[in-house]
C-alpha cells in the first residue's frame, strides 16, 4: 500500500492570533516542520491551503503538491476533499494532519498506517465525560472515500464523524497508542499562544525561538 501525507493549513488561526503555518518553530516554520516530519515516512505530501493564504517557502521540500480549498470556511472535510483529489493516481491512502501538530512523531504516523488494515479510515478516539471524541486530523484515509466526502459536502454535512459513520472506520482508543507515543504528543494541536509556548518547551526550544 502506498501512503502519502496531507497537511491542512487553511484555518483562520483566530485563537492563536497569528497564522499557524508561519509560526516559527526553531529554525523553521511550523508548516516546514510538519513537512520535514512527514517526509521520512510518507510520500508524496500535499499541502492544502485556503484561497489566497500566505505560506512559507516550500521549495526546499521534495514531493510537495500545493492545492487550495475549493470553497471557503467549510472545515476539514473541504481540505480532505482537495487533498484526496490531489492524491488520486499517486497513493492508496493518506495520513492527514493539521499544520499545528509540531510534536508529531514519525513512529505515530507508521502506527496509524498499520492500524488501517482493511478499513477505509483509521482514526484515534477518546472518551471523556461519556462522550466520544475523534481525532480526524491524526487519521489515515483511503483515497476511495473521496465520493463519500464529496457527497457529505454537497449535503452540508460537514462533521468528520458523518464520514466515519458512512465508511468502514477503525476507531483506535488513544490509550492503545501510548505504546508508540507515551504522552500522546502527536495528538497535541496548538490553538492558543500558551499551547505554542508549551510545545516549544517540550521540543527543547527556548521561548525566543518564536522571534
Amino acid at each position: 500500500m502506498i501512503v502519502g501525507g496531507i497537511i491542512l493549513c487553511g484555518g483562520k488561526s483566530t485563537r492563536m492570533g497569528y497564522p499557524k503555518a508561519l509560526l516559527p518553530f526553531g529554525n523553521e516554520t511550523m508548516l516546514q516542520r510538519m513537512l520535514r516530519l512527514l517526509s521520512g515516512v510518507v510520500a508524496p505530501l500535499v499541502v492544502v491551503a485556503a484561497q489566497g493564504q500566505e505560506l512559507p517557502d516550500l521549495c526546499a521540500a521534495t514531493d510537495v503538491i500545493l492545492v487550495r480549498d475549493e470553497q471557503p470556511e467549510r472545515g476539514p472535510l473541504e481540505g480532505l476533499r482537495a487533498g484526496l483529489k490531489a492524491m488520486r493516481g499517486h497513493t492508496d491512502a493518506a495520513y492527514v494532519t493539521s499544520c499545528d501538530a509540531p510534536l508529531l512523531t514519525p513512529a505515530f504516523v507508521r502506527r496509524m498506517i498499520d492500524e488501517l488494515g482493511e478499513a477505509q479510515v483509521a482514526v484515534p478516539v477518546e472518551v471523556a465525560d461519556g462522550r466520544t471524541f475523534h481525532h480526524p486530523l491524526a487519521a489515515v484515509y483511503r483515497c476511495d472515500v473521496l465520493p463519500q466526502v464529496e457527497a457529505l459536502l454537497a449535503a452540508d454535512r460537514l462533521r468528520p464523524t458523518f464520514l466515519f459513520d458512512a465508511v468502514v472506520t477503525r476507531r483506535i482508543p488513544i490509550e492503545e497508542l501510548r505504546s508508540t507515543d507515551p504522552e500522546l504528543h502527536s495528538l497535541r494541536n496548538l490553538n492558543r499562544l500558551d499551547d505554542y509556548l508549551a510545545a516549544l518547551h517540550l521540543a527543547g526550544l527556548p521561548p525566543d525561538a518564536q522571534q
